[in-house]
């Protein structure tokens, strides 16, 4: 009966089923050594049919990254998209959003994942780099820039200013998938989203003007 169910399956589920599947076999077992027989025994399905989806074992992990990563940043980019006011309004909503995709979602493990194959396999890193740090840091540096101009920001190096504003969240997903595993105290992300917005933001106020 079991089988039958599979069969059943309707095509347009295939996709999410088969990257479900690769995703919790990376990070059991990291990118070498899953084989793609495995992710489909973990799917269901036959070897054939995951060709039907996927050219490879690297469109499945990009595919992966995809699912779990770029469409959070495509979310950030219509949250930035639709804001009008200060940007400074803006700020402590994303780093929020960030946090809770560190902590509800496999995030930070694919994180590890591309960290940990990248010098094997640059391609992967290669393909983050684009996908992931070439949308979302000049997403950030276009709202710390408008800041910038509109006086609401002092003049900050926008490039620099986004690096610090998104550490504590690369802070966040290795200390979740490194250090807890190992006994380290449990990090509340969330938590630290906020204390880290409020600091940047009074960081980056003007500052007051002196007596003439």
């Amino acid at each position: 009966m079991k089988q039958v169910a599979k069969q059943r399956r309707a095509p347009t589920e295939r996709p999410g089923e088969i990257l479900s599947a690769a995703l919790a076999l990376f990070v059991e077992k990291g990118f070498a050594a899953t084989r793609l027989d495995d992710v489909a025994e973990r799917a269901g399905l036959s070897k054939a049919a995951i060709y039907l989806y996927f050219d490879d074992k690297t469109a499945l992990l990009q595919g992966v990254i995809r699912q779990t990563i770029s469409a959070n940043i495509g979310t950030v980019e219509a949250l930035a998209k639709a804001h009008r006011g200060p940007v400074a309004a803006l700020i402590p909503g994303i780093l929020d959003f960030m946090a809770s995709r560190v902590e509800e979602t496999p995030m930070a493990s694919i994180a590890k994942l591309v960290i940990a194959e990248s010098r094997a396999f640059p391609e992967i890193g290669r393909f983050y780099l684009k996908e992931v740090i070439g949308r979302g840091v000049p997403l950030f540096e276009g709202l710390i820039a408008r800041g910038v101009a509109s006086g609401e920001f002092r003049r900050v190096d926008p490039g620099f200013t986004v690096r610090s504003l998104v550490a504590p969240m690369l802070l966040g997903m290795v200390w979740k998938t490194v250090f807890e595993p190992l006994g380290g105290e449990r990090l509340d992300v969330r938590g630290l989203a906020r204390h880290h917005a409020d600091l940047m933001l009074h960081a980056l106020r003007p500052a007051p003007e002196g007596p003439s």
